[in-house]
């Protein structure tokens, strides 16, 4: 199992009827009704797509100081740079711009800061570089809303800037021509849930006016599409405007460069989802500011000429690569360290290393947040100053908690989500102690249970087909508050599994009564995955359509799989015929004789519980638990006796048992002297049922 807790949405049968009566399909009804919707109406109003932005650009607090002065550059014919951030939403957001600002007449520069070199946001070096080519007006995008000192720098300089970000504002703004933000606390705009690119696609509006807000919108929504995704915005609003306009856009978009990546990824004429964005596009356009040459992206998204096109697209999905296998070494080692940690450091994972390549941690400090479902920081180190990126993890805010830490640190930046921070390598222990005290309050001093959302159960397998799985693109596209919908087969049977991709990936067949699914788990195999052929299991996964030689089929991709804790037909009637014994309810003579265990399988039992539990006892799942045992025993109704078998050794003081929910609390007492278990009252029972002398037999 990844996850430690699988938290199962409770069923709206009245919902689902509703939904199904109104014409949703079955899948799209169910996972409606688990998100609390229960009418038609509802349900139109949330999957609606709109073809056009609901809002004015001009209700953003200082949009029309932004185009005023950028008309006056333009006019003046001065030259001027976007300024942008190194990931996906900052290098969409600077090609959305500097594109707009070109088709203008701009003499237009780009800077985006190299991760390594640079660090985040705006610096001096940059500005007097800018500056020393002539710049007098310099447009940040996706960032500089914590630039107070390097807006003050840039008038010495007699530069202007106009900052558009998106990120948390801190009390102070800079002192810049314009700061376009929707989270300033005097901006009353309606939706302040943009992405970066999502504000630099409204500066451009602006710009251009409403007689061209359509043409413009129908030009970059496939750039502020991909930024939205790639930033995990909220997928509500105008974003999902945003995105379902770009998504339905990409294969007829303008960007030489975007085609050639789509190329060069395998996805050329095929339906491009936010799945396609989120785990194939975005991943390669990152790894270039991840790896320190976010240029390069940002130059394929800009350039006219194929042949570049192609060779910069090649270039990526290489740095892609290269971030993987960095990423893999990072992850191993942040575990190992993860090993050597106190309980009371594990609310918040505080790591650092000199070792570790700066534009990939974050990554990485994902992966822990959601293994461990906590926030998680990771640091470089470089000399003695450290350069963090943090995630968050369960709507745990994490620009509200390096604020409370904010001594402890030479700088901060981002929004509740992600965010990046500097810090002196001797404050390491004390912010690692203090984050951790801030998360154990707000997690209300309980330890962090790596947990997974599931948003259906499905209960009638058959049910599942390809016009079914084709129906759920009516959710799209996915995002925060609009999560990919993840599903649940409970009691299925592994039918066959074959690790496959260089035993990286495991390939699986699962049954559920005459159903069968293909299934493919990445990044898992056969030996590491907790099951092997014919286990009983529940699975978790996401549903797709998958497409080989011209076939399509229903495919599940595998989000974790473990032992079932759903007892099948024979199973429960076997845990139900145990505890009508246990309460000394009457018992037919056959059901006697079916509870009765051998003193050979009382035996083989007692043996495996003194291997498997140890000294200071054990807690484990119950029926994937009661399944290893019966495993090991001998004879008729292994299961059924396995189960009276536990309850017989505790009622003979063999061992303490207790039962919470799906787990079960085991601590055997080793030191007892022989017991006769023919003096157990449940053998006096099955034996006075079955009229036969107790035989007196010793354990």
């Amino acid at each position: 199992m990844k996850f430690q807790k699988w938290l199962l949405a409770a069923p709206d049968d009245a919902a689902m009827d509703t939904l199904t009566e109104a014409g949703y399909p079955y899948l799209v009804s169910a996972v409606l009704a688990s998100r609390g919707i229960s009418s038609g109406e509802e349900a139109a109003a949330l999957l609606e797509r709109e073809q056009s932005l609901a809002y004015s650009p001009f209700l953003m607090k200082d949009m029309d100081r932004a185009v005023e002065r950028i008309d006056d550059a333009l006019a003046r014919g001065e030259t001027m740079a976007v300024f942008g951030d190194y990931d996906v939403d900052g290098i969409t957001a600077t090609c959305i711009l500097v594109d707009y600002l070109r088709s203008r007449g701009a003499n237009c520069l780009h800077y985006i800061p190299r991760r390594l070199e640079d660090g985040y946001g705006l610096g001096n070096d940059a500005l007097l570089s800018l500056h020393e080519k002539g710049v007098s007006l310099v447009i940040t995008v996706d960032c500089g809303i914590t630039g107070v000192e390097e807006v003050d720098y840039a008038a010495t300089l007699d530069m202007e800037l106009i900052i558009t970000d998106h990120h948390e504002c801190k009390e102070i703004l800079p002192a810049a021509a314009a700061v376009v933000n929707p989270h300033r606390s005097d901006c009353a705009y309606p939706f302040p849930h943009l992405a970066g690119c999502g504000v630099a696609l409204k500066l451009v509006l602006a710009l251009g006016g409403a007689d061209r807000e359509e043409a413009l919108f129908a030009r970059y929504c496939t750039l502020a599409a991909i930024g939205t995704v790639a930033d995990v915005m909220k997928m509500t609003g105008e974003n999902r405007t945003i995105v379902s306009r770009g998504l339905s856009s990409i294969a007829h978009s303008d960007f030489l460069g975007l085609h050639a990546l789509l190329k060069e990824c395998g996805l050329i004429d095929k339906p491009i989802s936010s799945v396609q964005i989120g785990f194939v596009l975005a991943p390669r356009l990152n790894a270039a500011g991840r790896m320190g040459e976010a240029d390069l992206a940002a130059d394929l998204l800009l350039t006219n000429d194929p042949a570049q096109a192609q060779t910069l697209a090649r270039a990526l999905c290489d740095l892609n690569r290269e971030r993987q296998n960095v990423e893999q070494s990072i992850y191993a080692q942040a575990l190992e360290m993860l090993d050597a940690l106190p309980e009371e450091e594990r609310h918040a994972l505080v790591l650092a290393s000199p070792q570790w390549h700066q534009g990939v941690v974050g990554i990485v400090a994902s992966r822990l947040s959601e293994k461990y479902s906590c926030p998680s920081f990771m640091i470089h180190l470089s000399g003695h100053v450290g350069k963090g990126s943090c995630r968050s993890w369960g709507g745990f805010n994490l620009f509200a908690a390096l604020e409370h830490c904010s001594d402890l640190l030479l700088g901060f930046g981002g929004h509740e989500l992600a965010a990046g921070f500097t810090i002196e390598e001797e404050n390491i222990p004390a912010f690692r102690q203090r984050m951790n005290q801030y998360v154990s309050v707000y997690c209300g001093g309980e330890s962090p249970v790596s947990s997974l959302d599931v948003d259906v159960c499905i209960d009638r397998p058959g049910w599942v087909t390809l016009e079914e799985v084709e129906a759920l693109d009516l959710l799209e596209p996915y995002g925060a508050d609009n999560s990919r919908p993840v599903f649940c087969l409970r009691g299925a049977t592994v039918e066959s599994m074959q690790n496959v991709g260089q035993n990286r990936h495991l390939k699986l067949r699962l049954s559920k009564g005459s159903v069968q699914f293909d299934g493919i788990f990445f990044s898992t195999s056969a030996e590491t995955c907790g099951v092997t052929a014919g286990s009983r299991v529940d699975a978790v996964f996401y549903l797709q359509i998958n497409e080989f030689r011209g076939n399509r089929s229903v495919q599940l991709q595998m989000v974790d799989l473990r032992p079932s804790l759903y007892p099948s037909g024979r199973e429960e009637e076997s845990l139900r015929l145990t505890d009508r014994c246990v309460r000394g309810e009457t018992l037919l003579p056959r059901e006697a004789v079916r509870l009765l265990p051998s003193r050979e399988q009382c035996v083989n039992l007692w043996r495996t519980l003194l291997h498997t539990v140890p000294e200071d006892g054990l807690q484990v799942c119950y029926l994937p638990f009661l399944r290893t045992l019966a495993a090991t025993l001998p004879g008729a109704e292994p299961f059924l006796r396995a189960a009276f078998g536990l309850r017989l050794f505790a009622e003979r003081g063999l061992l303490d048992f207790e039962r919470g929910g799906d787990e079960i609390s085991l601590h055997l007492n080793r030191q007892t002297a022989k017991v006769s278990l023919e003096n157990s009252a449940y053998f006096r029972q099955l034996y006075h049922v079955l009229e036969k002398p107790n035989r007196g037999d010793a354990l």
